[in-house]
């Protein structure tokens, strides 16, 4: 009776333990030992540990690597077999593939299982329906947050210039586009967003291989290049840590691999989540069918926010750190403990504690010494030079800058340039400043009165500097004197004008040649004109008033070839507005007789309506284009031709008015094309060497315009750019 009563209790204890089991089976996407499906794993089974009445089964798809329909097909009727043998009640399928995968085959697999999905990232209802799955199927997104990982990048490095977007061209990629595509969409633009997703990890590697400032990555993932090979974890993990772009990343898998870190999804508390729902779905608890994981975690890896100089502490005070650096107590913790313990032994540590009071010391006294060089070393350098904190104020300076503004130098610590309201020197100091952070490249330049006699010119550099430690900011102004240079540069730029007239003077040869033969005319005519009027002194008056009147006509004629020879000699000491074909014209009747002289026809074509209005210096212009005349002139002069001929076009093209001065004496030697416009060069016996090379100076740097020579089939061409004046 005994052994009865005990044999069913035996059995009644069985088939109750048989009830209360339940049996759930994990289908992995991919396989063992890849991180990503194993952390996920991993969590479930830390929240099933507890919970000896669960029975728990895991299959790999191998998804990673295989993908084809024909191992589906396979898969699916090895798991047929498997689980013919099986009833389970809820099935929890790891990202995607292994969703597909028995959404598909449910009808063939299971009849009344309940499905779990973690690890997509989007969802529709729309195939559940199809299959009639609705009421058999919840699911758990992983929802990266990409925003909130844009806005943390640009929070800890507010300079941002370029971030990429790395992300591969896999099945789960896909999935992620709608977010990368919302993230282009609200992009505000102030940077450069740069999607990477067609490449390859050698490729990736070389291409951050440099450091690149204010540039970061947010690294989604890359599991796959564009020809479809899989690179492995390690791979990816040394892409990572080799990286000289500070990388951001989405998820835990490369947590402490050599990534910044970032606003992550940790897949082991993402397991935990998933081990809870599986709870309550067998519980039989009214939950959501659709749930999103939102629990993010900031982590940031201490030796690479070291190594880009990143700091976090804005952020927020919640956050993980990895590979922190390992201080002395906690590298011999062991050790202390131990000392602490055996008192005997604690004079040891007393001694030591007398070490590193002596070492600091001596340190402290190091630094001093390091703080008294650097102090001479500053005020040895001639320029003056002051520092200011975020906020305006001087927090140190040399003595050559308390010089200049005649001010104790322990009067300015703690102190903005506003403060002294009385000194003139600070004043222009502040305004130039102003200036400078406006425009620095056009104000850079002020003067100040170091004394009541000199006035000096200094250069304005400022650079922005930050304390590694505090991670404060400030600013940096270094004023170098520059007097002695701009004095060598006016001196410089007199010898330019100098050089000029000399240019214009070695043309005044040929002028003179010019009036004289312009004059010879006149002069004739004046000779006659007298001796008729000599030997016909009895006409009447009238006769005498005509005579007199022709003489005045001859001579108004060489009265105004003088005056438009003494405005083209005078220099042009400032720039004016001029119209450059009123200024040809003006030329050419100075040389017209010369020209025509030498039997050369000079032709001017312009067309009406153009705007030929320029800002520069008029007479230097007209000297740039007798320049050219007259070496066309020498060159046709040589040349055996019944047609001599030199044409000039007048037009606009866009915003500039082209000069384009063109002959027919056969052109210019290729070999001399390059050195046509050196100073000194000629190809003339007795040339000077200088006219070229000063019309070309007149035209690109006092006028900002270009000149250019080519040849044509018949000649040389001479092309002048200047930008004309609205």
């Amino acid at each position: 009776m005994k052994k009865t009563l005990l044999l069913l209790l035996i059995l009644s204890s069985f088939l109750f333990s048989n009830d209360s089991n339940k049996n759930i089976l994990i289908i992995n996407s991919y396989h063992k030992g890849y991180k990503w499906s194993d952390d996920v794993i991993k969590g479930i089974e830390k929240v099933f540990y507890n919970h000896s009445n669960l029975n728990l089964n895991i299959l790999y798809m191998d998804s990673k690597r295989i993908t084809s329909q024909e191992y589906n097909e396979n898969l699916k009727n090895l798991y047929r077999v498997q689980l013919n043998q099986r009833k389970y009640d809820l099935v929890i399928t790891v990202d995607r593939f292994a969703y597909d995968f028995i959404i598909n085959s449910y009808n063939e697999l299971f009849s009344d299982t309940k499905i779990l999905t973690v690890g997509i990232e989007n969802f529709s209802n729309k195939r559940l329906v199809e299959k009639n799955l609705l009421n058999k199927v919840w699911v758990l997104l992983e929802k990266r947050d990409l925003q909130g990982n844009l806005d943390l990048i640009k929070k800890i490095i507010p300079g941002i210039k370029n971030l990429y977007i790395i992300n591969d061209k896999s099945l789960n990629a896909q999935h992620t586009e709608p977010l990368i595509k919302n993230l282009f969409k609200n992009f505000d633009g102030r940077y450069n967003l740069i999607y990477i997703k067609e490449d390859n990890i050698e490729a990736l590697k070389n291409r951050f291989n440099f450091y690149e400032n204010n540039s970061a990555i947010l690294f989604i993932r890359f599991y796959k290049n564009s020809d479809g090979k899989l690179n492995k974890n390690y791979e990816i993990s040394k892409f990572i840590e080799e990286s000289k772009v500070p990388i951001f990343i989405t998820d835990s898998v490369f947590k402490s691999k050599g990534a910044i870190g970032g606003k992550i999804i940790d897949l082991i508390k993402f397991g935990e989540k998933s081990g809870v729902l599986a709870l309550d779905i067998l519980n039989g608890k009214e939950i959501r069918k659709v749930n999103v994981f939102r629990d993010f975690t900031y982590v940031f890896d201490a030796k690479k926010l070291d190594e880009f100089t990143i700091a976090i502490a804005q952020v927020t005070n919640d956050y993980e750190l990895v590979n922190k650096r390992i201080t002395f107590f906690d590298k011999h913790r062991g050790f202390i403990n131990f000392v602490f313990t055996i008192s005997p032994i604690f004079i040891f540590l007393i001694l030591g504690l007398i070490h590193n009071i002596y070492m600091r010391i001596n340190t402290q006294n190091k630094l001093k010494q390091r703080i008294v060089f650097d102090e001479v070393l500053l005020n040895a350098i001639e320029s003056p030079i002051f520092w200011q904190d975020e906020k305006g104020k001087i927090i140190d300076s040399n003595m050559m800058f308390c010089n200049i503004l005649d001010i104790k130098k322990e009067s300015i610590y703690n102190k903005k340039l506003d403060d002294f309201l009385d000194n003139k020197n600070i004043e222009i100091l502040k305004k130039a400043l102003l200036r400078y952070q406006k425009n620095s490249k056009k104000n850079s330049i002020f003067k100040l009165k170091t004394t009541t006699i000199h006035e000096k010119i200094y250069f304005i550099k400022q650079a922005i500097y930050c304390d590694s430690k505090t991670k404060k900011t400030g600013i940096v102004t270094i004023l170098t004197d520059i007097t002695k240079e701009k004095k060598i540069e006016n001196e410089r730029q007199k010898n330019q004008q100098f050089i000029i007239q000399q240019s214009k003077l070695a043309e005044i040869g040929e002028i003179f040649s010019s009036i004289a033969h312009q004059w010879k005319a006149p002069l004739v005519e004046i000779t006659t004109i007298a001796q008729e009027s000599f030997y016909n002194s009895q006409t009447n008056k009238s006769e005498n008033e005509s005579y007199v009147k022709d003489i005045m006509t001859q001579v108004e004629y060489m009265n105004k070839t003088i005056n438009d020879f003494q405005n083209f000699i005078i220099p042009s000491n400032k720039k004016t507005i001029f119209n450059v074909k009123e200024a040809i014209e003006e030329l050419l009747k100075i040389v017209n007789h010369n020209i025509k002289y030498n039997y050369i026809d000079i032709n001017l074509y312009c067309e009406n309506n153009l705007n030929l209005t320029v800002c520069g210096y008029r007479n230097e212009f007209m000297q740039s284009i007798l320049n050219i005349i007259n070496n066309a002139k020498d060159e046709l002069i040589k040349k055996d031709l019944n047609d001599r001929k030199i044409d000039i076009n007048i037009l606009n093209l866009e915003n500039f008015v082209k000069i384009q001065i063109i002959d027919n004496a056969g052109g210019i030697k290729e070999a001399n094309l390059k050195k046509i416009f050196k100073a000194y060069f000629s190809t003339k016996k007795e040339g000077h060497g200088i006219g070229l090379y000063m019309a070309k100076m007149i035209i690109e740097d006092k006028m900002n315009g270009k000149l250019n020579v080519k040849n044509t089939n018949e000649g040389a061409l001479f092309e002048i750019v200047l930008e004309y004046k609205k």
